[in-house]
């Protein structure tokens, strides 16, 4: 095969992926621990290079399986870090994919070799290169799609209560919402499936349980109204 760009130099081109999840305890990352230089030993995303026969977004497709088991779950790709400075080991370009995961849905059991382990956006330990850059990025669009689009709900269990669905919210804003206007916009929207189910987790008279309808969701926005949480 003729190679027509030899005079160019041969760059690599990096897919790292910042895996969301959350539980009872917030919002938290899903990081590995390298066992490779540079920054063997360090804590970092989930990546891997892109391959020659492969687009970037299967790239991050494959990565996100090797790590979690896990397909078809909700992946957007972020953003270019392309600083020339960026790795210490070669000149590599990285597209940034963001993932949100129920952490019920991933099994640490699957993967010990990446020492992978959850970690709340609170406490994140010191992260290699610009990944820690890459998180906040991430931080910033999630906000923003959680204002006009549901993709909350893909970090709830299928069966959530309000309070449940408040918290996640919360730990996505990282401040405190009024429960009354809370409840008021999300009712408001007509999106939620009420249960005969009680959670009774909390207390002796339990919270009604809910899920997601995304029927109701695709008529709302057929009809020309929008998901406006905030």
């Amino acid at each position: 095969m003729t190679d027509f760009y030899s005079i160019h130099s041969k760059i690599y081109v990096a897919v790292d992926c910042i895996i969301f999840g959350f539980d009872e305890r917030g919002l938290k990352l899903l990081l590995i621990k390298r066992d490779f230089e540079p920054g063997k030993g360090d804590w970092s995303l989930m990546g891997g290079f892109l391959r020659y026969d492969e687009s970037l977004d299967n790239a991050a497709k494959r990565i996100l399986h090797d790590l979690t088991g896990l397909h078809n779950i909700y992946l957007e790709q972020l953003y270019t870090f392309s600083d020339p400075e960026r790795d210490p080991g070669e000149r590599v370009i990285s597209a940034a994919y963001f993932s949100i995961i129920r952490s019920e849905q991933y099994n640490e059991t699957r993967n010990t070799g990446y020492q992978a382990k959850w970690f709340p956006l609170k406490f994140l330990p010191d992260l290699v290169f610009d990944h820690k850059q890459m998180i906040v990025r991430a931080m910033k669009r999630l906000r923003r799609r959680a204002a006009t689009e549901p993709i909350g709900f893909e970090l709830l269990p299928e069966k959530f209560t309000i309070p449940q669905l408040q918290d996640l919210y919360e730990a996505i804003y990282q401040q405190k919402l009024d429960k009354r206007n809370f409840r008021k916009k999300i009712f408001q929207m007509n999106i939620l499936e009420k249960l005969i189910e009680k959670d009774k987790s909390g207390s002796k008279k339990g919270a009604f349980l809910y899920r997601f309808d995304k029927e109701r969701y695709d008529t709302l926005i057929n009809s020309g109204d929008h998901f406006n949480f905030l």
